[in-house]
């Protein structure tokens, strides 16, 4: 078929000339737009970090934990028995928002038969997804003699653990922050420790963890950048080879002295080596004047802070994690189950709000961890692929969606994959979607792409 030449005339012409020109004033924000805030990246964020101290690190570890959580949740009633008062307690609060119908009974126990099944494997399979052995609180200050020692040690143990098929997904340390006091004994940390690794592995292994405590001001995450290109070129890696998370832990990094919001400036002062930011429960309260029995991942000057690095780090494709409770399921019975339903609670919330991942700072911390998180995905399982699936085939839904809403429910469904509370056999029949596929929409949002990788 013959392609009749369009003619440009002059009204094209003038409306080209006026494109142009706008073009032209948008190109900062054009720049801004697809540098500073590119979107979600594509790559897993773990539902926890665990943290042990840098003196324990050991290749069995994960091993150990899941066995401790196992046996723990075996001496309380069983699994089944708490993914019941799991389920119980997260619909009694669902009941109440959204005015559902409570479940019955039967339905209680085939949900928490299939739940506490998930869990079990999740416990024996993959009890740790992000493993931090930590150098700076958990660790103290037990000399340099010592703490030379145990970082080659904890370096040794990452790698053997990488070797053996044993270590999480994420592994890496929590080094002394960058202030005067701790600044030197921090920075040799990271160098034995990054150095140790590079030496043992033979070269710089997916998966390796970074965390900058204590982060104040901008320039101290310009000082990390700085240590980091040098640690680059001393081992030949590329620029931005090494990445890093910065905790929040400081009310100035919230606000500062001139009325702006620090955080924001953290990122771009970060020049694309953060990968997220961590919200420290108990250093940020206290800094706030909590006083010690109220300081809480729910506490109000806690959900201020949080919600100003959910704006911080909207769109730019940096994660977000939560905090830790010191509530640990230890002791009698009665305690344990207390522990176990603050934590489980604290664990909803933080999911229900958007903030995907948390901390854990126990064994008995997991399968509450596992049991909420699972259940967060799987509840809403059948609605999202529902709603995906009529937005893709352009169908007739009681829900009109927008690609935006694609997005997103494309990564909800995305994140319960990867942590294991879903199978792709699970996504695959009520959608006719492969996991790449997923993805794909949850970048995008669009029908294209899906049709296309169907063809």
């Amino acid at each position: 078929m013959a392609v009749l030449a369009h003619t440009a005339t002059e009204e094209d012409e003038v409306k080209q000339s006026t494109l142009d020109d706008i073009d032209a004033l948008l190109a900062d924000t054009d720049e801004l737009l697809s540098t500073r805030y590119p979107g979600d990246r594509d790559v897993r964020q773990p539902i926890h970090t665990v943290y042990v101290p840098g003196h324990q690190a050991d290749p069995t570890v994960p091993r150990q934990w899941g066995e401790q959580a196992l046996a723990a949740v075996e001496d309380n009633g069983g699994m089944v028995q708490l993914a019941e008062r799991v389920i119980v307690a997260a619909r009694r609060e669902a009941d109440e928002t959204l005015g559902l119908t409570p479940p019955s009974l039967h339905q209680v126990a085939r949900e928490a038969e299939l739940l506490a099944e998930a869990v079990t494997r999740k416990l024996t399979t993959e009890p740790i997804e992000d493993l931090r052995y930590d150098f700076e609180d958990g660790f103290g200050d037990q000399g340099d003699e010592t703490e030379d020692a145990a970082v080659r040690e904890a370096a040794r143990a990452v790698v053997a653990g990488m070797a053996e098929d044993t270590a999480p997904a994420f592994v890496g340390i929590r080094f002394k922050c960058l202030e005067a006091a701790t600044r030197a004994r921090g920075l040799r940390t990271l160098d034995l420790f990054v150095s140790g690794v590079i030496a043992a592995h033979g070269s710089l292994p997916e998966g390796l963890v970074l965390t900058l405590p204590k982060v104040s001001t901008a320039d101290q995450v310009t000082a990390m950048v700085a240590a980091l290109r040098d640690l680059e070129e001393e081992h030949g890696l590329d620029d931005g080879a090494l990445t890093f998370e910065v905790q929040v832990e400081t009310p100035q990094l919230i606000l500062g002295a001139d009325g702006t919001v620090p955080v924001g400036r953290v990122l771009d002062a970060g020049a694309g080596r953060i990968t997220s930011l961590h919200y420290g429960t108990y250093d940020y309260s206290a800094s706030m004047g909590v006083a010690a029995a109220y300081q809480s991942m729910e506490h109000p000057v806690a959900d201020f802070a949080k919600n100003q690095m959910m704006v911080a780090v909207a769109g730019t494709g940096v994660h977000l994690s939560d905090g830790s409770t010191n509530i640990l399921p230890v002791g009698d019975p009665a305690a344990i189950e207390q522990a176990w339903s603050l934590h489980a609670r604290l664990v909803r919330r933080h999911l229900r709000r958007g903030i995907y991942q948390g901390w854990d700072m126990h064994p008995h911390q997991l399968p509450t961890r596992f049991l909420s998180t699972f259940r967060f995905y799987r509840e809403g399982l059948e609605l999202a692929t529902q709603r995906l699936r009529s937005y893709v085939g352009q169908e007739d839904s009681a829900v009109l969606d927008e690609p935006a809403t694609a997005k997103a429910l494309a990564r909800y469904l995305s994140r319960g994959l990867s942590c294991g509370a879903h199978t792709p056999e699970d996504i695959a029949e009520r959608t006719d979607m492969s996991a790449e596929v997923l993805e794909q929409i949850a970048r995008t949002g669009g029908i294209a792409t899906e049709k296309e990788t169907r063809a």
